[in-house]
């Protein structure tokens, strides 16, 4: 901590404060996942952010994405929904005196994904559930947990009459969950920063992450009467086994050799996921048709480009070498993820700062962490020239069922933004 009496005592009262906000930080959550927001229903949660803000006393901005302003960007990927009526929303503080020190960005996504079969769920997931330290709900931990842990670490500080002494911007973004063009829009609008907070649910902080790339995968095959079937050639059939020869391609990624360094020492770090399929007409026919929808992660030293073309040739090779490939047609469809990887190190003052800040309040080791995802930070690092990381509260089941975060580590992690905000930004008394 800070040498000066002064600074202890206000830090001390920073912390004790955020942990005052526990009860209206978990309301806060509560409200925010009883919001469906889905891929393209994400503006009920955004009305609820752009509300909050304003109480906060932050100048909103709201904008829709404008996709023909951000087409020709490097980092854009081809969205699959359309984006009218789907806003960013973002909380702006300047400050009233002089500016006193570094500005500052918390970025954060209000998309969802789907909930899988709720069925499954032991709790509605949309229907926030409190069962001791955990908060359940779609959402709960990736990352609405985040974005309340970034609104409540201003509140804290407003709550001793403090104010950050230089400009802060909150971001509730859409659309992060499959191509970040949310995130993008933001850039584009020209919002910059000293550095960037993005309050994942990602464990340490988080300081380098894959590319990666979506693709669609469309087969045609030959369809013929069940009775019959080793007459024809089934576009399924076909399509689990291209994605098979894809999988060889993971295998390889992942042996050591060919490993980025920083993740020489992770049990899987490349997977490749086949993530939905749509095929076949009839039970008694040899399916015509399929479609598979498919995620690859890659290494950050390797990009998009270089993705695709080794995707590419695999995949003409396994069409080259299948029999009956005369009777068979496939084609790619680029839409969604085309993210290149970043390895950001460990010698930005935003990692090195923000680590001893968590451990003078915690009283632990931040350790950096290499995430085998994607996240928003990649436009920040790549093409803001603004340092980002990941670093927010702690939950399991992201993706998954039964989603869960923990509320202690949503307060802890709102305590230690709302210090990070006074030691990075400086503070300004406010009446």
């Amino acid at each position: 901590m800070p040498n000066s009496t002064e600074d202890r005592i206000t830090e001390a009262a920073i912390v004790e404060a955020a942990h005052a906000l526990r009860a209206p930080a978990v309301r806060m959550l509560e409200q925010l996942v009883a919001h469906p927001s889905l891929l393209g229903h994400e503006q009920g949660a955004q009305a609820f952010m752009a509300e909050t803000f304003t109480k906060l006393g932050l100048r909103v901005h709201q904008f829709e994405i404008d996709e023909q302003k951000i087409r020709q960007h490097p980092g854009y990927s081809p969205s699959i929904v359309p984006y009218e009526g789907r806003t960013n929303v973002v909380g702006i503080h300047q400050p009233r005196g002089p500016q006193k020190g570094r500005s500052l960005i918390f970025n954060g996504h209000i998309d969802v994904v789907p909930t899988g079969a709720e069925l499954l769920w032991k709790h509605p997931p949309f229907q926030p559930v409190i069962e001791g330290d955990r908060l359940y709900g779609r959402g709960a931990a990736d990352m609405k947990a985040g974005v309340a842990a970034y609104t409540m670490a201003y509140a804290a500080l407003q709550s001793l009459g403090l104010e950050p002494a230089s400009p802060v911007f909150f971001q509730s973004v859409v659309e992060e969950e499959c191509t970040g063009n949310g995130a993008l829009a933001c850039l584009v609008e020209g919002y910059r920063a000293d550095a960037a907070i993005i309050p994942e649910p990602l464990g340490g902080v988080m300081t380098c992450q894959m590319g990666v790339l979506w693709f669609a995968l469309e087969v045609l095959g030959k369809p013929v009467h069940a009775s019959v079937a080793q007459t024809g050639v089934g576009a399924i059939d076909f399509s689990l086994y291209l994605f098979s020869e894809l999988k060889k391609l993971e295998q390889r990624w992942n042996e050591p050799a060919n490993r980025y360094r920083s993740y020489a020492h992770h049990a899987h770090p490349i997977n490749f996921n086949l993530g939905k399929i749509q095929g076949g007409e009839w039970a008694s026919s040899v399916p015509s048709a399929c479609r598979s929808d498919i995620r690859i992660g890659f290494y950050p030293d390797m990009n998009v480009a270089r993705a695709k073309a080794e995707v590419e040739a695999v995949l003409a090779a396994a069409y080259a070498a299948h029999p009956a490939r005369e009777s068979l047609r496939y084609r790619l469809i680029y839409e969604g993820f085309q993210a290149d990887g970043f390895d950001l190190g460990l010698d930005s003052p935003i990692v090195s700062e923000l680590s001893k800040c968590h451990q003078d309040i915690v009283g632990q080791a931040l350790e950096p962490t290499a995430f085998t995802g994607t996240t928003d930070a990649k436009f920040f690092n790549i093409y803001g020239q603004t340092p980002a990381v990941c670093y927010g509260p702690t939950g399991s089941s992201i993706h998954g069922i039964d989603e869960w975060v923990s509320i202690d580590s949503l307060v802890q992690v709102s305590a230690v933004l709302a210090v990070f905000m006074a030691r990075w930004c400086g503070v300004e008394r406010v009446d």
